[in-house]
């Protein structure tokens, strides 16, 4: 079972998301590191939303339509504000220096706001973690903490993986004068685009 649940797990990861686009986001406009602190700051959430999932806070969330509502909202607005400040912020410097930078700390916290609101991420583990636990061996609670943090080690790597890629990509990209304009509207497009996605999409619960 903690096999399948592996398999499962690395496949779900490798598959471009939401959390991806925002690391990779992240990396090509800042580096590696921040890349790599965002996608920390991701998994951070993502443990809020495991141990959610493990006391039964989820279900509530999956019951009430105006708690889901509140919180997918909540979550899209960020990513849009995230974007249009990116969007307006001063012209970028001129190719060979280096993009205003922000502290790792609050690439951090961004990154655990962005997905801590994100409740299709908890609606996700409520249904997906229950499926690996074995009600012989007890403790489900304990079995669900067990696998998601798991999920979120696997995570890690996973994401690590993009951030590395799409940070060295992004030193090259930086110093490209013409590209350099055009990140901040990339980016800010990007942002505004995962807020505008979660806002007009469907019902995860359905």
């Amino acid at each position: 079972m903690l096999g399948l649940f592996v398999v499962a797990a690395v496949v779900l990861l490798v598959t471009p998301g939401p959390a991806v686009m925002y690391i990779v986001a992240r990396s090509v406009e800042q580096g590696r590191g921040a890349g790599l602190v965002s996608a920390l700051g991701i998994h951070v959430g993502t443990l809020a939303h495991v141990t959610a999932a493990a006391f039964g806070v989820s279900a509530l969330l999956a019951s009430s339509a105006l708690a889901f509502a509140t919180v997918k909202y909540l979550g899209a607005a960020y990513l849009v504000y995230l974007g249009v400040r990116k969007l307006l912020e001063r012209t970028p410097p001129a190719a060979g220096r280096p993009v205003a930078r922000r502290s790792l700390g609050r690439l951090f916290g961004q990154g655990v706001v962005v997905n801590l609101l994100n409740p299709k991420t908890a609606l996700f583990f409520l249904a997906f973690l229950p499926q690996f636990v074995d009600l012989a061996r007890g403790g489900v609670a304990g079995q669900i903490l067990l696998l998601g943090a798991i999920f979120v080690g696997l995570g890690i790597v996973s994401d690590g993986l993009w951030a590395i890629v799409a940070g060295s990509a992004g030193s090259w990209l930086r110093r490209n004068g013409c590209i350099l304009r055009g990140e901040r509207y990339i980016s800010g497009t990007i942002f505004i685009g995962l807020g505008l996605t979660a806002a007009l999409a469907g019902d995860a619960r359905k």
